[in-house]
């Protein structure tokens, strides 16, 4: 699995000119799932996430996780992160998996974010057309693969 995770003040997702997910303060995570991914992936992942101590403390400081500050979570499946441009200019997308696998995962995926974080959160349509929108604080942006966890 890969995650993208931006730290925002706001961000949103529409899905035909309608938002069907928003949060304020917290991270809007866009992932991407592989054929290879399963449970241990998604609660690695998650964990990573939640505990990532990257807002700031009171001596400003990234020292304080999404937990620490009762943060929101906004997560969209994003075939894309898989893309391979190694050849010319066309992506290849070939490691993104299907929908018939990706789908159970990102469903299990959300879940356990919303366990981990001990609250709903908000969320994308999987393989719809989406307008995604965001305030990136800082700019902070992380990239995390699980399979590159050492």
């Amino acid at each position: 699995m890969r995650a993208l995770i931006q730290r925002t003040t706001e961000a949103s997702v529409k899905v035909n000119n309608t938002i069907i997910g928003s949060i304020e303060n917290g991270l809007l995570i866009l992932v991407g799932i592989e054929d290879s991914d399963n449970q241990d992936d998604i609660v690695w992942l998650s964990n990573k996430i939640i505990n990532l101590r990257i807002f700031a403390d009171e001596n400003g400081l990234m020292n304080k996780s999404l937990k620490d500050i009762n943060g929101e979570i906004l997560v969209v499946s994003q075939f894309t992160l898989h893309a391979d441009t190694r050849k010319g200019n066309r992506p290849s997308y070939i490691k993104a998996a299907k929908p018939e696998i990706a789908i159970p995962i990102y469903e299990l995926f959300k879940t356990q974010l919303a366990v981990d974080l001990e609250k709903p959160i908000a969320c994308g349509e999987f393989g719809a057309d989406m307008k995604v929108s965001l305030i990136n604080d800082g700019p902070v942006t992380i990239w995390i693969d699980t399979k590159n966890k050492s």
